[in-house]
């Protein structure tokens, strides 16, 4: 009987042998306001492993946001995710943040998370850029690509490429009508074995091929 493979083991956490610089995120983040899908990694020479500390910045227990990233995505080096701690209050006369410090300065009727924007959200299958920023409450859809040194402050819809300071959709990847037929299908649920049995109809861009799998 041949020797049947459905791809690596999501676990492993340097999945490119010899290749210390990729890794898969999920066995690796040990966050619980991070959720990593299977498959999805980041590269860089400086060491994966210090994602979080890297690239997950002004993430703070107290404003209760979360970082959702799904399967299949590629995160390119120095890429960051600015979560909501980052933000300061714009209401008085003064963004800077005084309660923070105490000794007289504590304000007990601080409400941290006024102003949140909400989670940040990555679909599955996006490809972020070297140098990226994703700023608070973003949600970055399924199949989009982010360029390199982009700053994206608003949401990007699905199989979309967004480029630029602040980022902008400047294309699609697909029409309308395939990239809605591409979220029905959702391959990036599959099981490992149906993904990599049809993995030339996702390679080739086989649409017909792909609804016919399901």
């Amino acid at each position: 009987m041949p020797v049947q493979f459905s791809g690596p083991n999501p676990q492993t956490v340097h999945p490119l042998k010899g290749v210390t610089q990729v890794a898969f995120l999920k066995p690796i983040v040990d966050h619980p306001m991070i959720e990593i899908g299977d498959y999805t990694y980041y590269d860089d020479p400086a060491g994966p492993e210090h994602f979080v500390s890297r690239c997950v910045l002004y993430h703070f227990e107290h404003m209760g946001d979360r970082l959702i990233i799904g399967r299949f995505c590629a995160i390119a080096e120095g890429v960051e995710f600015i979560m909501n701690g980052a933000n300061h209050a714009l209401e008085g006369f003064s963004t800077y943040p005084f309660s923070i410090f105490g000794e007289g300065w504590e304000d007990v009727h601080v409400d941290w998370a006024k102003g949140s924007r909400g989670d940040t959200v990555i679909g599955n299958d996006v490809w972020i850029g070297t140098g990226a920023t994703i700023l608070p409450g973003v949600t970055i859809g399924d199949g989009a690509i982010i360029g390199a040194k982009a700053v994206v402050a608003s949401d990007v819809p699905p199989y979309s490429v967004a480029l630029g300071n602040p980022a902008r959709t400047v294309k699609r990847r697909f029409p309308n009508e395939v990239t809605e037929r591409l979220l029905a299908i959702a391959w990036w649920n599959w099981p490992a074995e149906k993904i990599t049995t049809n993995l030339a109809a996702i390679r080739g861009a086989d649409i017909e091929a792909l609804e016919a799998a399901q």
